[in-house]
């Protein structure tokens, strides 16, 4: 049986401490449990600028950047005016030349190529984690914790790192619509963090695939680029334990929790590995604990929503589901699943409204494409 794991990406906080970080014990990593990873992992790839990136700085935005000034006329071209047409997608995570080439890719992996090629024409960058309200992602017993980044051009008016407003002479780039943002505080981060996150992202993403050895490779890597970054720690907890090495897992997650303690994604899964190992009383007494910081959970009215579908109580699965989307409204399944709890009561104005914003909020295209076709068919057989 498989236990839920919780992990920590950026594809859109994540957690990062700002204190120096002694060195992880050699005991945290086993090499010897998991194969050589059958591709390359070094950070040198993830800021890489390729051929066809420097081919279209080189012609398609050279007068631009002429006519207006490198750092105006960069934002101009790739954004204001839409020559690169990016599109958001966060099925997997890509290094600057992978985004460049499909022109597409999660916030983090859209500020990894943006980051590449400012950089290539001089443009100082500087990378920031945004404090935004946790949003969920579930892949059958995986949970997604998704976090949010994004990066500033040009030189601060005071240097140095910590919280607050970027400076007047500088352009801070997202790619969330921007009054998702406004007044939100944002920490400086430092592009070890960034190529740590980017990591994570790729070892939560063999996890999912069940590719636990690539999985194990990738957040050994982003431990070594950050040590300080926690969340690697906690899917190198994930892995061990999904990979049947519980006193492993038990050791790394507990390294984590001692540095962050009320950290709920970390106590969760060790609560899970102790349970495993039928050592209960620990279990419970970090349950109950989890509770008193957590009293509802990721998920619970969407689980709750999804046994009221099985009963056929539409008017308790949409109660629940509209409590999924006000917690979450970024997240275009709970509107598509508000949406069916709309069509079981016969409601098909808002299952409309609910479709059209999953649609708008989906991560992924193919998501995208499953919504718009539900949608299209309530819609053809409503003008019949």
């Amino acid at each position: 049986m498989k236990v839920s794991a919780i992990l920590t990406v950026s594809a859109m906080l994540a957690a990062c401490t700002t204190a120096p970080v002694a060195l992880p014990p050699t005991s945290l990593f086993n090499d010897h449990l998991f194969r050589a990873p059958p591709e390359r992992i070094s950070s040198d790839d993830v800021f890489a600028v390729s051929d066809a990136m420097r081919h279209f700085l080189n012609t398609e935005l050279a007068g631009q950047l002429h006519a207006r000034g490198q750092q105006q006329g960069f934002v101009d071209a790739l954004f204001t005016k839409g020559q690169l047409k990016l599109e958001y997608d966060a099925a997997i995570t890509r290094n600057a030349a992978q985004a460049f080439a499909a022109r597409a890719g999660n916030c983090l992996s859209l500020v990894i190529m943006t980051a590449a090629l400012a950089k290539e024409i001089g443009l100082p960058v500087r990378y920031r984690s945004v404090y935004v309200d946790d949003t969920w992602s579930r892949a059958g017993d995986v949970y997604f914790s998704i976090g949010h980044v994004n990066l500033a051009l040009g030189r601060p008016a005071m240097e140095g790192g910590g919280f607050g407003r970027t400076g007047t002479d500088t352009i801070t780039l997202d790619f969330l619509p921007p009054q998702d943002l406004r007044g939100m505080p944002a920490l400086i981060i430092g592009e070890e963090t960034i190529v740590a996150m980017y990591m994570n992202n790729r070892a939560a993403e063999a996890f999912l695939r069940g590719h636990l050895d690539d999985a194990y490779w990738w957040a050994r890597a982003a431990i070594a680029k950050d040590r300080g970054f926690l969340n690697a720690y906690n899917t190198l907890g994930a892995v061990y334990h999904r990979h049947g090495n519980l006193p492993q897992a038990e050791y790394a997650l507990g390294y984590a929790l001692e540095r962050e303690p009320k950290n709920a994604h970390i106590m969760s899964n060790l609560a899970g590995v102790l349970g495993e190992m039928g050592r209960v009383t620990e279990r419970d007494a970090l349950k109950a604990r989890l509770a008193q910081l957590e009293p509802n959970p990721p998920f619970v009215f969407y689980n709750r929503g999804q046994k009221a579908l099985r009963d056929g109580d539409f008017r308790t699965a949409r109660a629940m589901f509209a409590k999924e989307v006000d917690r979450a409204p970024e997240y275009g399944d709970f509107h598509f699943w508000l949406a069916v709890a709309y069509v079981g009561l016969g409601d098909m104005g808002p299952a409309r409204e609910q479709l059209d914003l999953a649609i708008k909020t989906s991560a992924n295209r193919s998501d995208r494409d499953l919504y718009a076709a539900k949608l299209a068919r309530i819609t053809a057989a409503q003008s019949r």
